[in-house]
């Protein structure tokens, strides 16, 4: 965790939240090779983004909002692989350095590292449960 960067409610305020998760993901959508992935696979944009907003919500304000298990879905998703995760990172990083509240931004960008880490390496294990995982590089 950065240092000086404790999770609850004095790290962020929700509009803060809010701006991280819809800028990034407009960035997202816009982006060529990670745009055309999400749109095929969100229906409702709207409702994606309240879910990622609470997701993001409960990490970094500790608000207890989300309570889903992403897992499973992403396990389900065709053709991933280590780059996509890897531009997915580079992208959350670019978003979250352009965030007025750098602590949060800090904060937001290791726990986006945990993730993609924890989701490439669950994708793996769901496809190929006898095969050793490998680490995204660069995470």
């Amino acid at each position: 965790m950065p240092q000086g960067a404790t999770p609850g409610p004095g790290l962020c305020t929700e509009a803060e939240v809010y701006t991280l998760v819809h800028a990034f993901y407009a960035n997202v959508r816009q982006d060529e090779v990670l745009g055309p992935i999400f749109n095929a696979h969100v229906n409702d944009w709207n409702l994606h983004l309240a879910k990622l907003v609470d997701f993001w919500s409960s990490i970094l304000r500790r608000s207890g909002r989300f309570s889903s298990a992403p897992m499973p879905r992403h396990a389900a998703l065709p053709g991933l692989s280590a780059a996509l995760f890897q531009r997915w990172l580079r992208l959350f990083r670019e978003n979250a350095a352009a965030q007025s509240n750098q602590a949060m931004s800090g904060l937001a960008c290791a726990t986006a590292e945990r993730i993609a880490q924890s989701l490439w390496m669950g994708y793996q294990i769901s496809r190929d449960p006898d095969a050793v995982p490998t680490e995204l590089a660069g995470g």
